[in-house]
């Protein structure tokens, strides 16, 4: 079932000659292209903090964006509403991005089949609230009851469930229906004056019972738990150049955000990307593969279709070293005369779609991971990032760990804290000189932001050494 397709399209009497009007107003012989983008959105979240229900909200949004596109321009009006009257209207406001051009009739396409990747149903009402609040209250107790040094516990729900409907001038007709879920735990350890925290989590698209009747949320509290107590032994860092070693998993964000957006096809159609007009060339270490794929099933960055009707796929990114290809979206890849990659993506119908990434990863190396770990003889292992930030127009990056250790003579050693990694992205991957064979998947947790849009996405990748990053630390 698609409530818009079932409920909207019926309620507000929106027949296929009502759609049809709609987009070819917002068509003519000026307009390059056209698209409706239909959206109703069911949100919730839960939190236990202190072992009290701090907060259980819940929130409906529903809309219409329509948009018209010119050359490398667009058109952007929207409707919180499904009338007719209004959605003519906004189309007429999208279309006055030309101000001239007779009107172009269009004719629906046929709904298109595509691969499901994964189930319609809603997460937010195949659970009552009952049993996702008592879940919370339990994983709150289990980790009381486990960690006397236990001074703040905070754990949450989230999901939501939209249902879209995606017309265009393209011949596309499309409905997808997107679950998602989101679980998160912190917690704070004392130990003396001193106060360490550590949070994990995970989610994707799937159901609420697979989060409360499995052990999903223990996996986590158990995780959080030993991060805050490797916390509280974690030494002062010291700064300066050296090797480092990252782990799989989570420090796919550092990726991500050094090369992943600077391999976006409107960066690079702008000319701002570190990566712009690079095709072909040699941008890394022959070490390193990258890919972006949406279609992964269930997980929390894939898409059974994006936001323009495209369906999702596996995009070589670089290739051994070599760049290979951008991220495209319908706009980018018409002006730079290739195709959409299926990464045309928006927080919602107020917003203009744009290329975005969905699950980007390194794939597998060679090499075991204590092999890795035995070829440096002083170094750093970072295992998790608690968050940094990067300039696209140069691949410049700052983040900072949240887990982290030295590596003496070819051993993990004492836990450190204050750990910064700052460098270039591109200037990373050629630095890069061993990567490791237990490529691994963030848990589901990622959100991505650019132009003041928020998505979904997935992070991740194999153990991996670098040769030379510069390091901030906090020891004098």
């Amino acid at each position: 079932m698609n409530y818009i397709q079932d409920f909207i399209l019926t309620n507000y009497n929106l027949t296929d000659a009502k759609l049809d009007k709609i987009l070819s107003t917002a068509y003519s012989s000026k307009i390059d292209f056209a698209d409706l983008y239909f959206e109703y959105t069911n949100i919730e979240s839960w939190t236990i903090e202190d072992s009290i229900v701090k907060s259980g909200t819940s929130s409906i949004d529903g809309g219409v964006g329509i948009r018209s596109v010119i050359g490398d321009k667009s058109g952007l009006a929207y409707s919180n509403t499904f009338n007719y009257s209004d959605l003519i209207e906004a189309a007429n406001m999208a279309r006055s991005i030309s101000k001239s051009g007779k009107n172009k009739k269009v004719k629906l396409g046929k709904p298109i089949t595509f691969k499901k990747l994964y189930e319609p149903s809603s997460p937010i009402e195949l659970t009552t609230d009952k049993d996702k609040v008592n879940f919370l209250k339990d994983i709150d107790q289990y980790i009381r009851q486990k960690e006397p040094m236990i001074e703040q516990v905070i754990v949450s729900l989230a999901a939501s469930h939209s249902s879209v409907f995606i017309l265009n001038t393209d011949g596309i007709n499309a409905f997808d229906e997107r679950p998602l879920v989101r679980f998160n735990v912190m917690v704070v350890l004392k130990k003396g004056t001193r106060r360490e925290r550590g949070s994990a989590g995970g989610g994707g698209r799937f159901a609420y019972k697979e989060i409360i009747d499995t052990n999903f949320g223990y996996k986590f509290a158990d995780e959080a738990l030993r991060q805050a107590t490797v916390n509280l032994e974690a030494l002062d860092s010291k700064a300066g150049t050296m090797m480092v070693v990252l782990g799989s998993g989570w420090p796919g964000i550092l990726l991500h955000e050094a090369i992943g957006h600077g391999l976006e096809g409107d960066f690079n159609r702008k000319k701002t990307s570190a990566f712009s007009g690079l095709i072909g060339k040699k941008v890394a270490s022959n070490q390193c593969t990258i890919v972006d794929d949406g279609t992964i099933s269930r997980r929390r960055g894939s898409l059974s279709i994006d936001d323009e009707g495209c369906e999702t796929q596996n995009t070589m990114l670089i290739e051994k070293g070599i760049l290979r290809g951008y991220m495209q979206d319908k706009l980018n890849a018409k002006l730079m005369k290739t195709k959409s990659t299926g990464n045309g993506r928006r927080e919602s119908y107020a917003y203009l779609p744009m290329p975005r990434m969905t699950n980007t990863f390194m794939l597998p190396g060679q090499y075991q991971n204590d092999e890795i770990i035995e070829s440096v003889k002083e170094g750093i292992y970072a295992v998790s990032f608690s968050g940094g930030q990067v300039d696209i127009t140069n691949g410049q990056f700052v983040f900072t760990a949240s887990e982290a250790y030295r590596i003496k003579n070819g051993k993990i050693s004492s836990p450190i804290k204050g750990v910064t990694l700052i460098g270039n992205g591109p200037e990373v991957l050629k630095k890069v000189s061993m990567v490791g064979n237990d490529l691994k998947l963030d848990d589901g947790v990622g959100t991505c932001g650019k132009d003041g849009q928020n998505v979904p996405v997935g992070v991740g990748q194999p153990t991996l050494k670098v040769d030379e990053i510069t390091v901030g630390g906090t020891k004098i």
